[in-house]
C-alpha cells in the first residue's frame, strides 16, 4: 500500500504549553484509520496541524510523497487533504446547495458536469439534504449540519478525508446515521482519518487505529485488536 499521509515526530505548542509531543502516524491509501483519546488528548490539534490551520513547532508532514509542513490550508485542501472540522463549520447564511458548491471551489471551471454529478452523489448519500437544498444551513438541525459539512468536504474529491468528532453532540439515532455514512464513504474508496471520542464506534470501523493520551501516541494496532484490548476497554470503553 502507498502511504498518502505520513507524520513524523510532530510537535505543536500553544505558547509554552506542549499540546502535541512527538506524534508519528501513517495513513495508507484506501484505509480508514481512527485516532481516539480522551478530551484534551491533542487529537484536534493534530488535525489542525496536518491541515495547515495550526503552526507546527517541530516534525515533518508528508502528503502524497511531498513535504507539506508550513503549507497553507488552501493549498492542502486543493491538493486533496480535506477536513470536516469539529463543530461542522457550515456557512450558516448560505443554502445547502451553496455550501456544497463552496466545497467544489478549488475545482476547475471545466468540471461543471462532474460537480453537478457529485452534488447528486451527495444527495444520494444524504437524502435529507436534497429535501432541504434551498434552505439556509443555519436553520438545519445539528445532525443535518454535520451531513452538510461531510457532503461539502466530499465535493472537493479528497484524497484523504479528515473527520474531527463527527458524532459530537448528536442524538443516538443521528450518531448511527453518521457512522453508517462514514463506513459507506470508506467503502466507496475514500481514505479516511477519523478523530472520535466514541472509541467503540471508531475502533469498530477502523482498519488501524492510534490511541492518543496527553499529546503522545500510546498504542497502535488493528481496530479490532484495540477494541478488544483490556487496557483500551478500561480507559475508553467502560471496562
Amino acid at each position: 500500500m502507498t502511504a498518502l499521509l505520513q507524520v513524523q515526530d510532530l510537535h505543536v505548542a500553544y505558547g509554552g504549553i506542549q499540546a502535541v509531543k512527538g506524534v508519528s502516524l501513517e495513513v495508507f491509501e484506501g484505509e480508514l484509520v481512527s485516532l481516539i483519546g480522551a478530551n484534551g488528548a491533542g487529537k484536534t490539534t493534530t488535525l489542525k496541524a496536518l491541515t495547515g490551520l495550526q503552526p507546527v513547532a517541530a516534525g515533518e508532514i508528508g502528503f502524497l510523497g511531498q513535504a507539506v509542513r508550513g503549507q497553507g490550508a488552501w493549498d492542502l485542501a486543493r491538493a486533496g487533504l480535506v477536513m470536516v472540522p469539529e463543530g461542522r463549520g457550515t456557512f450558516t447564511r448560505m443554502s445547502v446547495d451553496e455550501n456544497l458548491l463552496m466545497g467544489a471551489y478549488t475545482r476547475r471551471r471545466s468540471e461543471v458536469r462532474e460537480v453537478a454529478a457529485d452534488i447528486d452523489n451527495v444527495f444520494a448519500l444524504f437524502p435529507r439534504l436534497k429535501e432541504r437544498r434551498r434552505q439556509l444551513a443555519g436553520t438545519l438541525s445539528g445532525g443535518e449540519q454535520q451531513m452538510l459539512a461531510m457532503g461539502r468536504a466530499l465535493m472537493a474529491r479528497p484524497k484523504v478525508l479528515l473527520l474531527d468528532e463527527p458524532s459530537m453532540g448528536l442524538s443516538p439515532l443521528m450518531v448511527d446515521k453518521i457512522f453508517e455514512v462514514v463506513a459507506d464513504i470508506h467503502r466507496r474508496g475514500v481514505t479516511v482519518l477519523l478523530v472520535e471520542q466514541n472509541a467503540s464506534r471508531a475502533l469498530a470501523l477502523a482498519d488501524r487505529a492510534y490511541v492518543m493520551d496527553s499529546g503522545v501516541i500510546t498504542m497502535t494496532g488493528a481496530g479490532g485488536e484495540l477494541l478488544n484490548d483490556p487496557r483500551v476497554r478500561a480507559a475508553y470503553l467502560g471496562g
